[in-house]
């Protein structure tokens, strides 16, 4: 494996400075669009070479390959903060600890991906993939990403780490749903019993959806956005509602997927349709284990701070990988906290030693086989 020595730090903060400078809310396709136009900039000027820029559905997506893929690193230039962020956040560096919106989920991520690759003696075999709709589920994403997984050895995420600086070995899965509730409208005060009251439908379900929970084996069912109705007295002819579902395992995620869609309407006349369903599978423990002692060694051996592998209830990309069988390692991005949160924070001192076991990793999984040549989009 090869585990570089030194990380020119300076360069790597100018370039984190650069890429958190530019705002890129997920919602705002111009800004996402701009913010492409910096990592295309900046990967080019470190790896040599102009990115393939793909635009689906008006969201900006970058590729590099090197060769066919064996490795694949996964990360995000989009961020939940909205235009002029900077302006009450800006990006600052003190005390060691850096900060600004988005700066740990994930554009320092994305940065130290970028130098990883640059300083390695030989890139063939590596694919980098930065997407720009990570923040909104990966709608026009996830195709591109599973293309380009499929047949590789390893797929590392560089989404943040967890607390204490923790790898990624496991991430639940999502389900999503929205619960439709069809009644009969009726006026309130005239002659209520004529109505078939989509409201009292609505709350008869969502008590049902929440029993589907089961806190022992790790499953959440939450029922979540709720509208019903149209005027303060009319009974309600419809309903609806979120459903935000987390599981650990495959199998419960299809045993909820049947419940919820088996529970049955309460009141007479009243019907229930279930638009949605599972969003990713569980990046389950097995998917992780060999990348994560690897990545234990490859920590011993050059000497940096030993770390832990945690699973987390929030799905990434990873996700993907993960579901399609490829060993996916996650959570090897900045190390400090406060994702989405005002207090969005990178330690510094952390950001050279991630570098450095990203790029043993890749070499690993680089010398450990090839990856059968397929079809790729």
């Amino acid at each position: 494996m090869t585990v570089q020595a030194d990380v020119d730090l300076d360069l790597v903060l100018a370039d984190i400075e650069t890429l958190v400078s530019c705002e890129s809310p997920s919602d705002d396709l111009d800004a996402v669009a701009r913010s492409a136009d910096v990592v295309a900039a900046l990967g080019e000027r470190l790896l040599g070479a102009a990115p393939e820029r793909i635009v689906i559905d008006g969201r900006s997506h970058l590729r590099w390959r090197f060769g066919d893929p064996v490795v694949l690193l996964v990360g995000h230039h989009d961020t939940v903060w909205p235009l002029g962020s900077l302006r009450r956040l800006p990006f600052r560096i003190d005390d060691g600890v850096l900060r600004g919106p988005g700066c740990f989920d994930m554009k320092t991520g994305v940065v130290m991906a970028l130098h990883a690759v640059a300083a390695l003696p030989d890139r063939t075999g590596v694919s980098i993939l930065i997407t720009g709709d990570e923040e909104l589920g990966s709608p026009s994403s996830r195709e591109l990403i599973e293309q380009e997984a499929v047949g590789c050895a390893a797929a590392f995420v560089l989404e943040a780490a967890a607390g204490g600086g923790a790898v990624k070995v496991a991430r639940k899965g999502v389900s999503l749903y929205r619960m439709h509730v069809g009644g009969r409208a009726a006026h309130a005060g005239l002659e209520p019993e004529r109505g078939v009251n989509a409201a009292v439908e609505a709350a008869h379900l969502l008590l049902a959806v929440a029993e589907l929970g089961d806190p022992a084996a790790g499953t959440s069912v939450t029922p979540t956005l709720l509208h019903a109705g149209s005027t303060t007295n009319t009974v309600p002819a419809d309903a609806e509602f979120a459903v935000d579902v987390r599981v650990r395992t495959l199998a419960e995620q299809d045993r909820v997927d049947t419940a919820l869609r088996a529970i049955p309407a309460t009141l007479p006349g009243a019907t229930v349709r279930v638009e949605g369903g599972p969003n990713r599978r569980p990046m389950e423990p097995e998917s992780s284990a060999d990348l994560f002692r690897e990545a234990v060694a490859i920590a011993e051996q050059a000497d940096l701070t030993p770390f832990e592998g945690v699973a987390v209830g929030g799905a990434s990309d990873g996700n993907f990988t993960a579901g399609l069988g490829v060993p996916t390692l996650d959570g090897l991005g900045a190390v400090g906290g406060g994702a989405h949160a005002d207090d969005e924070h990178v330690v510094v001192a952390m950001i050279p030693e991630r570098i450095r076991l990203l790029q043993g990793l890749i070499s690993a999984a680089l010398a450990g086989r090839e990856a059968p040549v397929g079809e790729r989009a």
